[in-house]
């Protein structure tokens, strides 16, 4: 079995008590690439947010294997655009975890900047203010801050939102390359087509596991419609259970019980 880099067991996620991610068990594996799908509101971001940190469990837990770097790119929408900084300045970010807040930089700091930004197609950028950036440049721009990062495990939630074919094409090899490279790498996608080509495996969500694993057999159409009809069902005013709990978050004849949240985890320790 393959060594696991996250280890998620019977994790529940929500905001105010109420859950965006619901009774979620299972692995991600170490240098595996994985795309995160569901309808909006399904809980793509907030999983992610649970993974780094920045939202703590309702219930269960999430854990990632010790020594593990972690670079995150959250969604554009999240970032201030009009921030007075440079491209330069953005990523010079990615070295705050090796240098500090306050660290100086050295000589081969700015190499490693450069390096990135060529990488990304981005040279001789590095003074452009970040406001003047379209869609597309800003997104090269934060996956070279993600570069200099050198992370052992990398999250990017909807990184493909708002950008061109080619920069598209650009960050999909870039993120192959860190495959190849056996960095575990967790992507929130919308377009299934997208995933079926370039994606090893996928998890799908509907507030809670739909399944998980390979790809193209995540996303087969008795799956989406079940995610579908579940998803539509969700109790929005529904507070969160733990495992021994009897109410419903969802009600009506689609109302899926925690039985198949187990066969989701079956479908995923078996994809293993």
């Amino acid at each position: 079995m393959a060594e696991a880099c996250i280890t998620f067991s019977d994790l529940t996620l929500g905001y105010n008590n109420h859950p965006a991610v619901h009774h979620l068990t299972g692995t991600v594996a170490k240098g595996s690439l994985t795309a995160i799908v569901g309808a909006n509101g399904s809980g793509k971001s907030t999983l992610m947010k649970g993974i780094v940190g920045v939202l703590k469990p309702i219930a269960g837990h999430v854990s990632v294997k010790s020594g593990n770097r972690i670079a995150y790119l959250p969604q554009q929408s999240e970032l201030d655009r009009s921030f007075p900084a440079r491209v330069v300045d953005l990523v010079s970010l990615g070295l705050w975890p090796q240098r500090g807040l306050l660290g100086r930089h050295r000589k081969e700091d700015g190499e490693a900047v450069s390096r990135a930004l060529v990488a990304v197609g981005l040279e001789g950028f590095e003074k452009r203010p970040l406001d003047t950036l379209s869609g597309g440049q800003l997104q090269r721009a934060l996956f070279a801050r993600v570069l200099v990062q050198d992370a052992d495990l990398i999250l990017l939630d909807e990184p493909f939102n708002a950008i061109d074919m080619k920069t598209l094409s650009d960050l999909i090899a870039l993120i192959k390359r860190w495959h190849q490279e056996s960095r575990t790498i967790l992507v929130v996608a919308h377009d299934f087509d997208l995933v079926r080509e370039h994606f090893p495996e996928a998890l799908l969500l509907a507030r809670q596991p739909i399944a998980w694993g390979d790809a193209r057999k995540t996303l087969a159409p008795e799956n989406l419609l079940r995610a579908r009809q579940f998803h539509e069902a969700w109790d929005e005013s529904a507070p969160w259970c733990g495992p021994d709990a009897t109410h419903d978050h969802a009600g009506g004849e689609h109302h899926h019980h925690h039985d198949e949240h187990h066969a989701s985890n079956a479908i995923r320790q078996g994809a293993a």
